[in-house]
């Protein structure tokens, strides 16, 4: 069973995106939660998971800063930004950090199945 690491620092966002993930078929995967940047870098490092669903602005670490920890220590766990901005700058900044893709609120089941079905 694959594991999903959900991090925002809004626990309404992380029930949103929890249960958007079960409307878009990953209902079987087991889900782990961060209400921050250096929690989610701090269980993603114990928790092994299969992907990183995470917020951009969150206090203590932001979401690309907890990213660019992850890749300069040499993890490689797939990683998605799930948050409420989408702007190319941030695109870019996104893509060349590592991150695999952006989804941008307001978000679908579909935009979700569109952008894991590769990945889980």
């Amino acid at each position: 069973m694959s594991k999903i690491l959900v991090a925002d620092d809004s626990k309404v966002m992380r029930q949103i995106v929890v249960r958007t993930l079960r409307q878009a078929g990953y209902s079987g995967h087991d889900v782990i939660e961060a209400e921050n940047g250096r929690v989610c870098l701090e269980k993603a490092l114990a928790e092994s998971p299969d992907l990183i669903l995470s917020d951009w602005n969150m206090p203590e670490m932001n979401g690309i800063d907890c990213l660019s920890a992850l890749r300069s220590g040499g993890n490689q766990t797939p990683f998605g930004f799930v948050t409420s901005e989408g702007s190319e700058e941030m695109r870019t900044r996104a893509a060349s950090a590592g991150a695999l893709f952006l989804i941008a609120k307001p978000f679908t089941a579909e935009t979700f199945q569109e952008h894991l079905g590769g990945i889980l």
